[in-house]
């Protein structure tokens, strides 16, 4: 990587270096257990110009997304989360049936759904084959494609301009930062809305969540960051918001430059949040590198503890940030016999470069193992609960990030 994505600079400083991973999507099958598997850079540097983190963008958006293991509506917390957006954007943009909301790698359908229930009239613009399809089953109207300025502008010529353009969890996902942004502005109307969460680099680096740092992640935002891509576009941010998705997100709203006027006052106090934390200089990004080895220096320790004292320790869930954890701290299975996922996707499956099995949630409570390793550690409280079930002999969860806590959970 020699230059900067966003704004073409050559001042491009290490943050972390992760070694080499596959794709944290790729799960394997049986039959691809004895096939070659590649493996590409994960180091993850920032642009001293715009402070953009980025990694270089080794994997394409088409190899990743045009069939996609990832399906939001396995998340229970996830759509409620949606649907209070929904409610909430309705009632801030007015929205009604006279109104017109996109939604940019909609998924599943996990959040257009909600509008659908409101009467309000909406399109998926969702690049997956499979959970478009999925989508589409759930009647919610989905387009198969990827954002560009030209799909941008080919929508709002069939489907017009939309009052609210959503674009959750996808900002990072693309390399071509600019055209994606581009695309947004094409979608959304001369004086409509742009809605976009994405994880805050703030959080990342302060809460050691190195795990969310994986291929097809190409870039992580701060707000000062997030104002120069918008830019880029021709949008402006107007407003954030704080969430404590994904261990700490951003929810960005902006609007097409000519109708957004001054940014408010939320804006300006995460800037200073940012800049105090030190991430517009080096000094604020230098000490990461050593304690994301001290979380894989204590993960392993317990692990190896537990297999030499004969506990068995099980995985639960296997989303793309776990693949990024197992591969980095180089746990097999004899130290993670098996993890689960409610995803009948990943069933039968393996996990990439681990070759850890994925086995559906039933098994732990046939198992009764002695430790239970929560992978999706953004969703403690959700896992928390749902796992409470543990307790009925002895177990106990374990939660590796922001550092190592074992768990009792009780009923």
């Amino acid at each position: 990587m020699t230059r900067c994505r966003l704004c073409g600079s050559t001042a491009l400083e290490s943050v972390v270096d992760l070694g080499a991973t596959p794709p944290c999507e790729s799960f394997l099958s049986a039959e691809r257990l004895d096939a070659p598997e590649p493996t590409y850079p994960l180091h993850l540097r920032v642009c001293t110009d715009c402070w953009l983190a980025q990694i270089p963008p080794l994997i394409t958006p088409e190899e990743t997304f045009s069939e996609y293991a990832y399906f939001s509506s396995y998340s229970s917390s996830w759509v409620e989360h949606a649907r209070v957006f929904v409610e909430d954007a309705a009632a801030r943009l007015g929205l009604g049936e006279d109104s017109f909301v996109v939604e940019v790698a909609s998924n599943d359908g996990y959040l257009l759904r909600h509008v659908v229930d409101r009467g309000v009239r909406c399109l998926g613009v969702e690049p997956s084959v499979n959970v478009g399809a999925a989508a589409r089953e759930a009647g919610v109207p989905t387009h198969t494609a990827f954002l560009s300025p030209e799909t941008g502008a080919e929508v709002r010529a069939e489907h017009g301009p939309a009052d609210l353009v959503v674009a959750n969890n996808v900002y990072a996902h693309i390399p071509d930062v600019i055209g994606f942004t581009k695309g947004l502005r094409a979608l959304v109307a001369d004086d409509g809305w742009v809605s976009i969460e994405v994880q805050h680099l703030l959080t990342l680096i302060e809460e050691n969540q190195y795990d969310t740092i994986y291929h097809e992640h190409f870039q992580y935002y701060t707000v000062a960051s997030a104002i120069r891509a918008l830019a880029s576009g021709g949008l402006t941010l107007v407003d954030v918001e704080l969430l404590p998705t994904h261990g700490g997100s951003l929810r960005l709203w902006a609007r097409p430059e000519e109708a957004a006027g001054e940014p408010g006052r939320r804006v300006s106090d995460v800037l200073a949040r940012e800049k105090a934390a030190g991430l517009q200089e080096l000094s604020g990004y230098t000490e990461f590198s050593a304690r994301v080895a001290k979380v894989r220096r204590d993960l392993l320790r317990f692990l190896v503890t537990a297999a030499e004292e004969g506990r068995t320790v099980v995985g639960y869930g296997a989303p793309g940030k776990g693949n990024t954890l197992l591969n980095h701290c180089g746990i097999r299975p004899d130290l993670l016999a098996y993890t689960v996922d409610r995803n009948p996707y990943k069933h039968g499956r393996y996990t990439p470069g681990t070759r850890i099995p994925i086995l559906p949630p039933e098994r732990i409570a046939a198992d009764r193992p002695d430790y239970v390793l929560v992978l999706p550690w953004n969703l403690r409280a959700e896992l928390t609960e749902q796992l409470a079930y543990v307790h009925e002999w002895g177990g106990r969860l374990v939660f590796p990030i922001p550092e190592l806590s074992i768990v009792e959970v009780e009923r």
